[in-house]
């Protein structure tokens, strides 16, 4: 019984942190949306990725803890971590830009009702 109730607080905590993680990825995602660059690293800017980096390491933080508490419940690794993580780096030129993908993200991600 306590194996059971150990992972059913362990599973309670990885809900909580994927909520917390989706909740500040859209923060994110909406000040790129209105035009601030680096989330993406679409650029390689050195100003951009040092404002930036507190928001990925925070991120990836919270990522960490997400995909370790997945493996000890045998789950997959946190898909939308791996997305954003895929999704960033340097593009073509003809590639959109970080605010229109930042609103890709959003329209997918944000139900109807949140985006007021």
């Amino acid at each position: 019984m306590a194996k059971a109730d150990r992972l059913e607080r362990l599973d309670a905590r990885r809900l909580e942190l994927e909520a917390e993680y989706t909740e500040k990825l859209v923060d994110a995602l909406r000040v790129t949306a209105s035009g601030k660059w680096g989330l993406f690293g679409y650029k390689d800017d050195r100003a951009s990725r040092a404002a930036i980096a507190p928001v990925i390491e925070g991120l990836a933080e919270i990522g960490e803890a997400i995909d370790k508490a997945r493996e000890q419940l045998l789950m997959p690794p946190f898909a939308l971590q791996q997305e954003f993580l895929a999704s960033r780096g340097p593009v073509s030129s003809q590639a959109v830009g970080e605010p229109k993908q930042a609103q890709a993200w959003l329209d997918r991600l944000v139900p109807a009702a949140d985006k007021s």
